[in-house]
């Protein structure tokens, strides 16, 4: 779905300006995404230089493109969301940690020296913030 401006700024402001799911303000530069994700086929084209590059391709699930579905993000969480489903993204998210701990030993360096502190809590978006009363 492509959309006109005056959608997009309502995109924009559905949650004041800020990313639905982390909260932060967003820029100039910022994704309309869909909330259950659209997953379109992925085509491959050969460019002019006989190179294979994706593009996108139509919708498989064409029922969720539609403006309802759209929310704001910034960049780092909408490419991070891809085409998973927001309880998918969400599990992703929490076992990063885990993965973390297991694999990157400068991550549990500054642990160590209290520079971090693992909470256990479970991730809840902004928008879910917002909503509650």
């Amino acid at each position: 779905m492509r959309l006109k401006k005056a959608e997009r700024e309502q995109v924009r402001l559905k949650y004041g300006g800020h990313c639905a799911y982390c909260g932060v303000l967003l820029g100039d530069r910022w994704h309309a995404d869909h909330l259950a994700p659209v997953v379109r086929e992925l085509l491959s084209k050969q460019t002019a230089g006989g190179t294979w590059k994706l593009v996108s391709g139509k919708p498989l699930r064409p029922e969720h493109d539609v403006l309802e579905n759209m929310m704001p993000a910034c960049a780092p969480c909408n490419i991070s969301k891809g085409g998973q489903t927001l309880e998918g993204w969400r599990a992703w998210i929490a076992r990063h940690v885990e993965s973390l701990n297991n694999y990157t030993p400068i991550y549990r360096l500054i642990k160590a020296y209290g520079l971090i502190a693992e909470t256990g809590a479970p991730v809840v978006f902004y928008f879910e913030k917002e909503q509650q009363p």
